[in-house]
């Protein structure tokens, strides 16, 4: 039984995290609606149904809606918020009329914003993890510092992590910041996977090709940080999605957990999730869905075991060569 490096910190966080990228509609400047929090209402129910406990917002989620929609849910709901673990993300400016871009922002005023607006829309006076999203190339690791340390005495965030960081920048920012990072949530699946890739290309000519930074798996089993998977359902490729124009890797690959499941008398999204899951390093996947249905189709996926010819054959079929 692998068990999550969260749980190992004395945070009872559900094997499976509940994203909700999804909460409140489109992303747009439009208020959120009765049906926005009805639908965010279903897709809670369905979750806690199969046990997930935890859930994975970000301050730029359909432009701040996914939690007032949460925040809604909240008042509706007397009790739920110490019952269940919420996580959240900052660093992202989302581009507005004018802008060229999206841009990144670790500056302390910054962060400290974002928390309060967090807090704000989701009616709570904590966050249990606050994961800063993306790497910023202005950062100033000392500010980082301040902003968190602010953070964590006045009780607005229990707990930090980040984000689509490699090693270096989690050791940079480390050596500045008292509190420990526990979280690394990163893009893993079934069809994204130079995570796995680097840990078999080294002194290879594969490797040039790898952007998944060398090490950073390793790393963060090491330092006992829990590593989670966004996009870890692969936007349904192997669950059901149209494959017309598809590689044949993804062809067969869908194919393959199509039969799995079959077998095993389950459904495609818990092969997939399971594929994650077995790997040793307490991968915590981050389901992206606001659907009720797929979510409970996620139920078996802790129950499985795959064997590690099952494993190997799903990984090789997916990135569409031999192994060396």
């Amino acid at each position: 039984m692998i068990t999550l490096p969260l749980n190992k910190r004395g945070i009872p966080a559900s094997r499976i995290a509940l994203g909700c990228m999804g909460f409140g509609g489109g992303w747009d400047h439009e208020p959120i609606t009765a049906e926005n929090v009805k639908q965010g209402h279903a897709a809670v129910d369905a979750a806690l149904s199969i046990g997930i406990n935890m859930f994975d917002h970000a301050d730029i989620y359909t432009r701040g809606k996914a939690e007032k929609v949460f925040g809604q849910i909240f008042k509706e709901r007397p009790g739920l918020r110490e019952e269940i673990i919420i996580q959240s993300k900052c660093g992202i400016k989302l581009m507005e009329p004018g802008d060229s871009s999206n841009v990144f922002d670790f500056s302390s005023q910054h962060i400290l914003s974002s928390v309060d607006g967090i807090l704000s829309r989701l009616g709570t006076e904590y966050i249990d993890i606050l994961l800063l999203h993306r790497p910023d190339p202005l950062m100033d690791p000392e500010e980082v510092a301040s902003a968190l340390h602010q953070l964590k005495a006045t009780g607005k965030v229990r707990h930090f992590g980040v984000s689509n960081m490699s090693t270096a920048q989690i050791k940079m920012l480390q050596a500045y910041c008292d509190e420990p990072f526990i979280v690394n949530q990163l893009h893993m699946s079934l069809a994204k996977l130079s995570w796995v890739d680097a840990g078999i290309s080294v002194n290879r000519e594969p490797w040039k090709d790898i952007t998944f930074p060398e090490g950073t798996l390793e790393h963060c089993r090491m330092e006992n940080i829990q590593l989670q998977a966004w996009g870890p359902l692969a936007q349904g490729l192997f669950s059901g999605r149209s494959l017309e124009d598809q590689p044949e890797n993804i062809v067969q690959t869908a194919a393959m957990v199509k039969q799995l499941a079959d077998e095993k008398g389950t459904t495609p999204e818990a092969i997939v999730l399971s594929w994650l899951m077995t790997h040793p390093a307490a991968i915590q996947p981050v389901i992206g869905t606001v659907n009720p249905q797929r979510i409970a189709a996620c139920a078996d996926a802790d129950k499985l075991e795959l064997t590690r010819k099952e494993w190997y054959d799903l990984y090789v079929s997916s990135r569409g060569t031999r192994l060396p």
